[in-house]
């Protein structure tokens, strides 16, 4: 999801320099990832009155405005400098829109019959990337609902480490790093957390793979 990092380090290097051209390239190339970052992160209630790319346009204010310091420190990627600004301009959203907001409550998970060959989530990736019909396009859509309505009844440890592997395309060294444990104790986390989004999803134990 996150662009190349060696361009990323070209950009950079020129930022440095005082290159102003740069330092535009460097930041709007991450706005799209940013974008779905901070969505998958958005309380579905708050999602209805708010757009992602608000909180991603300040995002990208504050980070433009502190690059000089992270250019004089750069002790982690650029990508997770960007979006420790992000998850932090979200709670500050989600703090000053919950006083303001009913409560809504979450939907209840599809309890939707597990399909005989496949699991719904490996449907849906094959979906991803396809031209699709009418029809599957329908289906795509209900499989996302189903997605984002299972992920809602998850733990936050759960739904923050699905959306860094799968939604962020994150590796287990980069997921644990930023959850601050092991890749052992990260790929653990990984493994019963897709367990469990699988059980909401309403999917036996053999549909796992």
């Amino acid at each position: 999801m996150w662009p190349d990092s060696e361009t990323t380090q070209h950009l950079l290097l020129q930022a440095d320099g005082g290159d102003g051209q740069a330092v535009d390239a460097l930041i709007e190339r991450h706005r799209q990832a940013l974008r779905r970052m901070i969505a998958a992160r958005m309380d579905r209630g708050m999602a209805h009155r708010i757009d992602a790319s608000d909180i991603v346009q300040e995002t990208l204010i504050e980070a433009h405005r502190r690059l000089r310091d992270y250019l004089e420190d750069g002790s982690m990627p650029f990508h997770v400098w960007l979006r420790q600004i992000a998850k932090d301009r979200l709670i500050d959203a989600h703090r000053r829109h919950r006083a303001q907001r009913r409560d809504v409550g979450r939907e209840q998970a599809l309890a939707a019959a597990p399909r005989a060959d496949q699991s719904s989530l490996d449907l849906a990736a094959q979906l991803c990337d396809m031209e699709l019909t009418p029809a599957a396009q329908t289906l795509q859509h209900e499989l996302e609902q189903r997605f984002w309505t299972a992920l809602d009844t998850l733990e936050e440890p759960d739904r923050e480490i699905i959306l860094m592997r799968h939604q962020e395309q994150l590796g287990n060294a980069e997921a644990a790093d930023l959850l601050q444990l092991s890749a052992a104790a990260a790929g653990m986390r990984y493994l019963r957390a897709i367990r469990r989004l699988r059980a909401a999803l309403g999917e036996s134990p053999s549909q796992n793979g």
